[in-house]
Parts: structure tokens; sequence; C-alpha cells
């Protein structure tokens, strides 16, 4: 973890050569890269990782993200992932579909701080997470939100999740369950 934690100055990276067969954490590992703008994760074997919090927290410039190949299948903490990061241009440039969230338990602060209009999450599988809590606090480009294709059966947290959201004027809740929600 933490590997090209704020490496503010650096603008590209090659990383085709890069054996991450064995890693199980990935997070803060390009958080703070401001000026990176493109990066090619196609070669990365993630299959065994569990934790990217804060992997592309703050990432701002980033206009191309190559997740292709990207394994997410044993992940729990996606938290603050893209924190700062999405825009309405790059987001279009991530699949969030390649991405399976199947085991994830934490997706706090996940979009946080982000300046998207809108945003697809209709392939996220949130059976089994627990923290939503600041999901998408501060996208104040926000105008609309559809979760209802998410499932929060299993949600304990949900506080802020979309404080700060000023321009949101169409939010689509209509399947959240928030039984077991405590904060």
């Amino acid at each position: 973890d933490s590997m090209f934690e704020k490496c503010r100055e650096l603008c590209s990276l090659d990383l085709s050569n890069f054996d991450t067969s064995n890693v199980t954490n990935m997070s803060l590992m390009f958080n703070g890269c401001t000026w990176l703008s493109s990066l090619d994760l196609s070669s990365f074997d993630t299959s065994k990782v569990e934790d990217m919090n804060y992997m592309f927290n703050d990432c701002i410039d980033l206009s191309r993200l190559n997740l292709s190949n990207f394994d997410t299948s044993n992940v729990t903490d996606m938290g603050l992932m893209f924190r700062g990061t999405l825009n309405d241009e790059n987001k279009e440039n991530i699949n969030f579909k390649v991405m399976n969230t199947t085991k994830v338990t934490n997706m706090g602060g996940m979009f946080s701080h982000s300046s998207f209009t809108s945003l697809d999450l209709s392939g996220f599988d949130t059976s089994n997470v627990g923290g939503m809590y600041e999901m998408f606090r501060d996208c104040d480009k926000l105008v609309s939100l559809d979760l209802s294709c998410l499932n929060t059966s299993k949600a304990t947290s949900m506080n802020d999740m979309f404080n700060g959201c000023s321009k949101l004027t169409s939010l689509n809740l209509s399947s959240f369950d928030t039984t077991k929600v405590t904060d």
C-alpha cells in the first residue's frame, strides 16, 4: 500500500511489467497523484487484493484509467477509492461494470468530493455493504442519481451520504432498505 502516494508531480507511469499476483493491499497506492493523467492497470493481477481504500484518492487529472482486467472479486474495502477523482469527462473512461463488488463491505466516501453530474452504478452488487457513509459527500456538481439498483439491506451507516450535493435535483432511492441503518 501507499506505493506511489503523494507523488504529486508524477505525470506518467509504466506498470506493464509489475507483478502484483500476491498483493493483498492496494490502499493509498496512487493517493494524491494529482498530475497523473493516464493509468493503464490492465496488466495488474488483483485477484488476491482485499483492500483498495483510497486507491485513486485525489487523482484529479486522471482522464484515462484502464481497469479492463481488474479482478475485484476479493475486495472488501473500497472506501474513498475514487474520492476527488471523478468528473464528467473521465468517468466515461472508467468502466465500473468490470468491478465485482460482491464481497465489498465498505463504500464509505467512495465517490465523495468528485465533480460529476451523474453516475451509473447499475452493475454494482452492494448486498454486503454496511458502510455507505459520505459515499457522495460534497459532489457539488451532482444533478441526478438513480440508486434504485443498490441493495442496502445490510447498510448500517449512511450518515452524510449526500451532504454537500447542493445541485442534486433528481434522486431515486426507491429500493433503499434502511431497516439496519443506525448512523
